[in-house]
């Protein structure tokens, strides 16, 4: 019998956690580098996890009334540059195809970074009356943004994501949309994600280009960073007036209508890693795991072990994603560690001891506890400890949060506490002008990461500037 090393260490993510980040995607077999700068080979382990949280997403968008829609991804320059705003704010990111074949295009084509522009043309043949309202649809596709740095799922020159566009009769619907689709989001990271996330309104600066007001829900990464983790845009009629879309109102007067936009992508697996991962690699939250139970044969050879961990298997397969590893090439050990680098929940291990008391033990990735289960017990303690899994997950990112959040009254405080090597977010209060918010970046190295909902305010005056401030905001650094 051949014996394959086991698996390698990775970096010590207190150590180097960039290295340690590139080491998980890529010994984890999430995805590799391909050769054009920025984009990814995803692996199937990868392509599995985003297919899962693909699932889950889809089914609360159907769940409130959204159908999936294709587009094409090619967009003509001149479309593109109906609405200057959006153009603007995306122009230094625009990949162009100019040649079809050997022909030179008559009219350049932007390869989408978004598609406000082409659901526009696309609502603008579709809605004709208030009838034809509201139209609610998404898209699952691959844009292209070219990146100057790009770092696999969190910023890549091709990234995969699902994007909402939906068109209102009013403004108080589209936005009503705009903040129903921001608590789907938060909603799904902290049931399904186990990553919690506060929810707020973007600075003036901060929002999408083109957009009225955008909303966002941010997550506090293992290393104090902060991710954006989902956004929604509430767009107004503005892009409906670029695009000239109306429609025939109730009283027969010709109207616009009022149009949101909203997304999530890939980037939310770097805030998997990143949340729940440690220094034995990836921990998965088993709503979305692509094997959430590993069976791992001791001394397999030995009689009647093969036969019971095929029966086990048969068992959990009806209730949950599991597998068999009977690969006699490596030692439990080994897989021990493969399979907690690839973050699979739950480890169920039965040897020749197991048998004879009619048990078999489940070892927990999150923490690493053990438990011995009666195999009689196996469809109700499995799916009671993968739910356990979750909550463990959940519970200690938030108090990770809670424990690097901290509060700041003036410059200097500011300053100091964004210096600390653990990062975190900070609570301070803002006057709202643009110019302090610039000021914080450029001293503090923070930016502003969202107007929370629930304000606490912590005074009365501005960190910055110290005038009257009646708006707090968290700060940090980000991705």
């Amino acid at each position: 019998m051949t014996t394959k090393k086991r698996v390698e260490s990775i970096t010590d993510m207190d150590v180097d956690f960039s290295k340690w980040y590139t080491d998980v995607v890529l010994k984890a077999q999430l995805a590799a580098y391909s050769g054009v700068r920025g984009c990814m080979y995803i692996h199937p382990y990868g392509t599995a996890l985003w297919e899962n949280i693909r699932t889950e997403l889809d089914i609360r968008f159907r769940a409130t009334g959204h159908e999936n829609v294709m587009l094409p991804m090619f967009i003509p320059e001149s479309l593109l540059q109906k609405e200057a705003d959006h153009v603007e704010g995306f122009a230094p990111e625009v990949a162009w195809v100019t040649h079809g074949g050997n022909e030179k295009l008559t009219e350049r084509l932007c390869v989408r970074p978004t598609s406000e522009a082409l659901f526009c043309d696309y609502y603008k043949g579709v809605i004709h009356s208030y009838r034809d309202l509201p139209k609610l649809y998404n898209q699952w596709c691959s844009v292209v943004r070219w990146e100057k740095t790009t770092r696999p799922f969190l910023r890549t020159a091709e990234f995969y994501w699902q994007e909402g566009h939906t068109m209102h009769e009013t403004a108080e619907d589209a936005m009503e949309e705009t903040e129903r689709m921001l608590n789907v989001y938060a909603e799904f990271c902290e049931k399904v994600l186990a990553i919690p996330v506060i929810k707020g309104r973007k600075t003036e600066k901060e929002k999408f280009a083109g957009a009225v007001a955008t909303y966002t829900i941010e997550a506090l990464m293992h290393d104090g960073k902060a991710l954006q983790a989902g956004t929604s845009h509430y767009f107004g009629d503005g892009f409906a007036r670029a695009f000239d879309i109306t429609f025939t109102g109730r009283d027969g007067t010709i109207k616009t209508p009022h149009q949101t936009s909203w997304g999530m992508s890939t980037r939310i697996i770097g805030g998997i890693i990143m949340t729940h991962g440690d220094n034995s690699g990836l921990v998965l939250p088993p709503i979305v795991a692509p094997i959430q139970v590993v069976i791992i044969p001791i001394a397999q050879n030995k009689p009647d072990v093969m036969e019971t961990t095929e029966k086990i298997r048969e068992r959990l397969a009806k209730i949950c994603r599991v597998i068999l590893d009977n690969d006699d090439a490596n030692s439990p050990g080994w897989k021990f560690s493969e399979y907690e680098m690839k973050g699979v929940p739950l480890r169920v291990e039965c040897g020749p001891r197991d048998i004879e008391k009619g048990t078999c033990v489940v070892v927990r990735r999150d923490n690493g506890e053990k438990i011995t289960v009666n195999m009689d017990c196996l469809e109700e303690q499995i799916p009671a400890l993968l739910q356990a899994v979750h909550e463990g997950l959940f519970l200690k990112a938030l108090k990770r949060r809670e424990e690097t959040t901290g509060s700041a009254a003036s410059m200097s405080e500011m300053v100091s506490l964004a210096a600390d090597i653990k990062g975190g977010l900070l609570k301070a209060m803002w006057c709202g002008d643009e110019a302090c918010e610039i000021k914080l970046k450029e001293e503090a190295g923070v930016t502003s990461r969202c107007i929370p909902f629930e304000q606490m305010p912590i005074s009365d005056v501005c960190v910055c500037c110290g005038k009257p401030a009646e708006q707090m905001l968290y700060w940090g650094k980000a991705y």
